[in-house]
């Protein structure tokens, strides 16, 4: 079992798989401190958590001095490319999440940078599908910038943890069909705790590839 100690810095909790890491983090003990940053309070008390409410994730320079000392980074938001066009999508994917990491990169020199990226995502960044060339390309840029580590992690379908409130609600309708959709298709199908235990293992194990796609995650997940 690794001796280091995680401290990490959670974005995105006011969603499902923000949320859904938080938990994972909060539960383990190899995770000595969470900081969340939000732009709302999220109303869970904790003796690791520690939150900080910034509404301007464009500019984290005026907080970037509250953002040392941290050696993980649990980069969980995003928004849905459905009905947006390609520069405000790239704006919200791209050039939000770049900022927040460049100032990261120059605060903490041994952070390991995990970005929750989606399965499907287009490496190349001239396939036909918009979302996907965005999420590669920021995949691409986040691992030219000077962290100790960087992971881009996509998944497909996440069975959502338990007693969380921000799961999205049609998964109530499709739970039933996950125990065997994971044995058919186990390329797609992961569980949110697998995700989030896969983040922090890349901290206290590391992981031999930067891009883990739902096989990784769970090989991850459960490696001790």
């Amino acid at each position: 079992m690794s001796q280091t100690k995680v401290r990490a810095i959670v974005t995105g909790v006011t969603g499902m798989v923000g949320e859904g890491v938080l938990h994972e983090c909060l539960r383990d003990s190899q995770v000595e401190t969470v900081l969340v940053l939000s732009r709302k309070p999220i109303g869970i008390s904790h003796p690791k958590l520690k939150e900080i409410i910034h509404n301007d994730f464009f500019d984290v320079t005026p907080i970037q001095d509250q953002l040392v000392g941290y050696n993980a980074c649990f980069f969980c938001l995003g928004v849905s490319s459905v009905g947006m066009k390609e520069p405000d999508y790239r704006r919200m994917t791209y050039t939000l999440t770049m900022h927040v990491a460049q100032v990261l990169s120059k605060v903490n020199a041994d952070m390991t940078f995990c970005y929750v990226s989606g399965a499907g995502t287009d490496s190349s960044e001239v396939g036909k599908s918009m979302w996907a060339r965005v999420k590669g390309k920021t995949e691409n840029d986040l691992m030219k910038l000077p962290f100790m580590h960087v992971y881009a992690f996509r998944p497909g379908f996440m069975r959502p943890t338990p007693g969380l409130k921000n799961a999205l609600s049609f998964y109530k309708y499709v739970d039933w069909l996950y125990p065997i959709s994971r044995k058919l298709f186990p390329k797609f199908f992961s569980t949110l705790a697998e995700l989030g235990q896969a983040m922090i293992h890349t901290v206290t194990l590391g992981y031999e590839k930067q891009i883990l796609e739902v096989p990784d995650i769970v090989a991850l997940a459960h490696r001790k």
